[in-house]
């Protein structure tokens, strides 16, 4: 897994299904932004998504091939224990709210990122023209598009069910 400073970056696989493997950079992404939006209306469930978002990172952190996702996953881990210090001994009460900001960001920035890497910027190696040579019922393209909606329909069932339903 690597991270370059231009947001670009890649994952190198063997083997596995690579129709779950294209889109799920893109759709992951989407998905985990998704389940912490929902994670964010409970104190409890914020608790428990923070801590397995920092230990996520304290994983990757030694398995990351560059100094750049390093750096980033060792100022998001200070960032969440700082917060969760706050949250904690003090009476500032924003885990809930950084949890709601980290998902909702995660999931705009997929939605955008799907827009910018594979519909108005075609590139012929984007995940999304790789898988068009594994299912050519779709262009690069039209797989970026069929992403996006995805990608919007998850922001959109989140927020609603997170911000209407479960608040």
């Amino acid at each position: 897994m690597e991270v370059n400073a231009n947001e670009g970056g890649s994952t190198t696989t063997r083997g596995g299904i690579y129709w779950l493997i294209l889109p799920a950079g893109y759709l992951g992404s989407s998905f985990w932004g998704m389940a912490l939006i929902l994670a964010s209306t409970n104190l409890l469930t914020a608790r428990i998504a923070a801590a397995g978002l920092g230990l996520a990172l304290f994983i990757v952190l030694f398995i990351a091939k560059n100094w750049t996702l390093r750096g980033l996953c060792i100022g998001f881990i200070v960032f969440l224990a700082v917060i969760w210090v706050l949250q904690e001994l003090t009476t500032v009460k924003i885990l809930r709210y950084v949890i709601l900001f980290i998902g909702v960001m995660n999931s705009l920035f997929s939605v955008y990122d799907i827009y910018d890497d594979l519909i108005s910027r075609r590139v012929h190696s984007s995940d999304a023209e790789k898988f068009a040579e594994i299912c050519p019922c779709c262009t690069g393209c039209g797989w970026g598009v069929i992403w996006g909606m995805i990608s919007f329909a998850f922001l959109c069932a989140s927020l609603y069910l997170g911000l209407v339903i479960l608040s």
